[in-house]
Protein backbone atom coordinates (compact mmCIF):
# COMPACT_ATOMS: atom_id res chain seq x y z
CA UNK A 1 0.00 0.00 0.00
CA UNK A 2 1.16 3.49 -0.65
CA UNK A 3 1.54 5.82 1.91
CA UNK A 4 -0.13 9.51 1.57
CA UNK A 5 2.42 12.46 2.01
CA UNK A 6 1.28 15.10 4.67
CA UNK A 7 1.28 18.55 2.27
CA UNK A 8 2.16 20.57 5.47
CA UNK A 9 5.71 19.00 5.28
CA UNK A 10 5.91 17.93 2.21
CA UNK A 11 6.37 19.21 -1.36
CA UNK A 12 3.00 17.27 -3.30
CA UNK A 13 4.47 18.52 -6.12
CA UNK A 14 7.92 16.00 -5.82
CA UNK A 15 5.72 13.29 -4.61
CA UNK A 16 2.69 12.95 -6.61
CA UNK A 17 3.71 9.42 -7.71
CA UNK A 18 3.14 8.57 -3.77
CA UNK A 19 -0.49 9.97 -3.79
CA UNK A 20 -3.71 8.02 -2.29
CA UNK A 21 -7.02 8.64 -1.54
CA UNK A 22 -7.70 11.21 1.02
CA UNK A 23 -8.87 9.15 3.63
CA UNK A 24 -5.86 7.03 3.86
CA UNK A 25 -3.82 7.18 7.10
CA UNK A 26 -1.35 9.12 7.62
CA UNK A 27 1.85 7.53 8.92
CA UNK A 28 3.40 8.40 11.86
CA UNK A 29 6.52 9.77 10.26
CA UNK A 30 4.23 12.48 8.25
CA UNK A 31 2.40 13.50 11.73
CA UNK A 32 3.07 17.17 12.81
CA UNK A 33 3.76 16.72 16.69
CA UNK A 34 5.22 20.47 16.70
CA UNK A 35 6.08 23.75 15.76
CA UNK A 36 8.01 23.46 11.99
CA UNK A 37 11.14 25.77 11.56
CA UNK A 38 10.53 28.02 8.65
CA UNK A 39 6.71 27.92 8.71
CA UNK A 40 5.59 31.67 8.56
CA UNK A 41 2.73 32.74 10.83
CA UNK A 42 -0.81 34.27 9.37
CA UNK A 43 -1.35 37.37 9.59
CA UNK A 44 -2.42 39.67 12.95
CA UNK A 45 -6.07 39.31 11.84
CA UNK A 46 -6.07 35.93 11.29
CA UNK A 47 -4.78 34.35 14.96
CA UNK A 48 -5.66 33.19 17.92
CA UNK A 49 -5.53 36.24 20.95
CA UNK A 50 -3.84 34.66 23.80
CA UNK A 51 -5.57 34.51 27.16
CA UNK A 52 -4.06 34.27 30.83
CA UNK A 53 -6.80 31.71 32.29
CA UNK A 54 -7.62 30.85 36.19
CA UNK A 55 -7.89 27.78 37.98
CA UNK A 56 -7.00 24.73 36.60
CA UNK A 57 -8.08 21.85 34.08
CA UNK A 58 -6.70 18.58 32.67
CA UNK A 59 -7.48 20.14 29.12
CA UNK A 60 -8.68 23.00 27.46
CA UNK A 61 -10.55 23.88 24.54
CA UNK A 62 -10.45 26.12 22.19
CA UNK A 63 -13.22 26.81 19.73
CA UNK A 64 -11.38 28.49 16.74
CA UNK A 65 -14.42 30.54 15.96
CA UNK A 66 -17.84 30.91 17.54
CA UNK A 67 -20.01 28.58 17.78
CA UNK A 68 -16.97 25.94 17.23
CA UNK A 69 -18.56 23.51 19.77
CA UNK A 70 -16.04 24.36 22.07
CA UNK A 71 -18.72 24.17 25.34
CA UNK A 72 -20.08 20.96 24.13
CA UNK A 73 -16.96 19.30 24.19
CA UNK A 74 -16.12 20.78 27.20
CA UNK A 75 -18.72 19.25 28.85
CA UNK A 76 -18.21 15.57 27.17
CA UNK A 77 -14.80 15.82 28.84
CA UNK A 78 -13.84 15.14 32.53
CA UNK A 79 -11.49 18.18 33.55
CA UNK A 80 -11.97 19.89 30.72
CA UNK A 81 -12.77 23.78 30.68
CA UNK A 82 -12.98 26.45 27.63
CA UNK A 83 -11.06 29.19 26.64
CA UNK A 84 -13.34 31.45 24.69
CA UNK A 85 -11.67 30.97 21.89
CA UNK A 86 -8.23 31.92 22.85
CA UNK A 87 -4.95 30.18 23.68
CA UNK A 88 -4.90 29.59 26.99
CA UNK A 89 -1.60 30.79 29.22
CA UNK A 90 -1.70 29.72 32.61
CA UNK A 91 -0.40 32.10 35.62
CA UNK A 92 2.47 30.23 36.74
CA UNK A 93 4.19 29.48 33.60
CA UNK A 94 3.53 25.40 33.04
CA UNK A 95 2.83 24.21 29.76
CA UNK A 96 -1.50 23.76 29.22
CA UNK A 97 -2.41 21.08 27.20
CA UNK A 98 -4.75 22.34 24.09
CA UNK A 99 -7.87 20.43 21.92
CA UNK A 100 -8.34 22.73 18.96
CA UNK A 101 -12.06 22.70 17.61
CA UNK A 102 -14.47 23.65 14.88
CA UNK A 103 -17.10 22.75 12.78
CA UNK A 104 -17.29 21.17 9.64
CA UNK A 105 -18.12 23.92 7.49
CA UNK A 106 -15.84 26.37 5.59
CA UNK A 107 -15.46 28.74 7.81
CA UNK A 108 -14.80 26.81 10.60
CA UNK A 109 -11.63 24.59 8.39
CA UNK A 110 -10.11 27.74 7.77
CA UNK A 111 -10.09 29.69 11.08
CA UNK A 112 -8.75 25.87 12.33
CA UNK A 113 -6.35 26.26 9.42
CA UNK A 114 -5.21 29.66 10.59
CA UNK A 115 -4.67 28.43 14.41
CA UNK A 116 -2.55 25.59 13.36
CA UNK A 117 -0.40 27.56 11.09
CA UNK A 118 -0.16 29.97 14.07
CA UNK A 119 0.98 27.19 15.99
CA UNK A 120 3.16 25.39 13.64
CA UNK A 121 5.10 28.79 13.16
CA UNK A 122 6.02 29.05 16.78
CA UNK A 123 3.62 32.17 17.24
CA UNK A 124 1.17 30.50 19.80
CA UNK A 125 2.11 30.47 23.21
CA UNK A 126 3.95 27.43 24.68
CA UNK A 127 1.20 24.91 24.88
CA UNK A 128 1.04 20.87 24.15
CA UNK A 129 -1.42 20.42 21.60
CA UNK A 130 -3.36 17.41 21.63
CA UNK A 131 -5.10 17.86 18.00
CA UNK A 132 -8.45 18.82 16.13
CA UNK A 133 -11.56 18.17 16.86
CA UNK A 134 -13.81 18.57 13.44
CA UNK A 135 -17.54 19.24 14.36
CA UNK A 136 -20.41 18.17 11.60
CA UNK A 137 -21.99 21.51 11.14
CA UNK A 138 -25.08 19.85 10.13
CA UNK A 139 -26.71 16.57 9.90
CA UNK A 140 -25.91 14.11 6.83
CA UNK A 141 -22.28 13.40 5.11
CA UNK A 142 -20.40 16.32 4.60
CA UNK A 143 -19.93 17.35 0.97
CA UNK A 144 -16.77 16.28 -0.54
CA UNK A 145 -14.66 19.45 -0.91
CA UNK A 146 -15.32 20.09 2.79
CA UNK A 147 -13.96 16.49 3.70
CA UNK A 148 -11.17 16.80 1.67
CA UNK A 149 -10.09 20.44 3.13
CA UNK A 150 -10.49 18.83 6.06
CA UNK A 151 -8.25 15.92 5.76
CA UNK A 152 -5.35 18.98 4.65
CA UNK A 153 -6.15 21.44 7.87
CA UNK A 154 -5.77 18.63 10.03
CA UNK A 155 -2.18 17.25 8.45
CA UNK A 156 -1.29 20.51 10.25
CA UNK A 157 -2.21 19.14 13.75
CA UNK A 158 -0.97 16.12 15.66
CA UNK A 159 -4.11 14.62 15.21
CA UNK A 160 -7.43 14.89 14.07
CA UNK A 161 -11.19 13.60 14.89
CA UNK A 162 -14.24 13.76 12.75
CA UNK A 163 -17.13 13.80 14.51
CA UNK A 164 -20.87 13.47 13.66
CA UNK A 165 -23.74 15.47 13.92
CA UNK A 166 -25.55 14.72 16.87
CA UNK A 167 -29.40 15.61 16.48
CA UNK A 168 -30.46 15.67 20.04
CA UNK A 169 -27.88 18.56 20.91
CA UNK A 170 -30.19 20.62 18.59
CA UNK A 171 -32.28 20.70 21.46
CA UNK A 172 -30.49 20.99 24.34
CA UNK A 173 -30.16 17.68 25.24
CA UNK A 174 -26.55 17.25 26.28
CA UNK A 175 -27.10 13.75 28.14
CA UNK A 176 -28.89 11.64 25.60
CA UNK A 177 -27.28 8.15 25.78
CA UNK A 178 -25.61 6.55 23.92
CA UNK A 179 -23.72 8.80 21.73
CA UNK A 180 -22.65 7.60 18.53
CA UNK A 181 -18.52 5.14 18.63
CA UNK A 182 -17.06 7.92 16.95
CA UNK A 183 -17.73 10.44 20.03
CA UNK A 184 -16.89 7.13 22.41
CA UNK A 185 -13.56 6.73 20.80
CA UNK A 186 -12.85 10.43 20.71
CA UNK A 187 -13.51 10.58 24.69
CA UNK A 188 -11.43 7.72 25.24
CA UNK A 189 -8.70 8.93 23.03
CA UNK A 190 -8.73 12.56 24.79
CA UNK A 191 -9.00 10.91 28.30
CA UNK A 192 -5.72 9.13 27.24
CA UNK A 193 -3.67 11.80 26.09
CA UNK A 194 -4.87 14.41 28.98
CA UNK A 195 -3.50 12.13 31.57
CA UNK A 196 -0.40 10.71 29.32
CA UNK A 197 -1.43 7.46 28.71
CA UNK A 198 -2.26 7.53 25.23
CA UNK A 199 0.17 5.32 22.90
CA UNK A 200 2.04 6.48 20.06
CA UNK A 201 0.61 9.86 17.72
CA UNK A 202 -2.16 8.83 15.54
CA UNK A 203 -3.91 10.64 12.67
Amino acid sequence: MQQSLNPWITNPASDSANEEAPDAHVPPSAVISEPLRGMVEPDTADRLARRTVSGSAALWITGTHGGAGESRIADLLDGARVTDHCWPVLPDGSTPRVLLVCRADMRGLTTARNALTQWASGAAPTLDLLGLAVLADAPGKSPKALRDFAAIVGGGAPRLWTLPWVEAWRHGDSTTPPLPREYQRFITDVAALATGTAPATTN
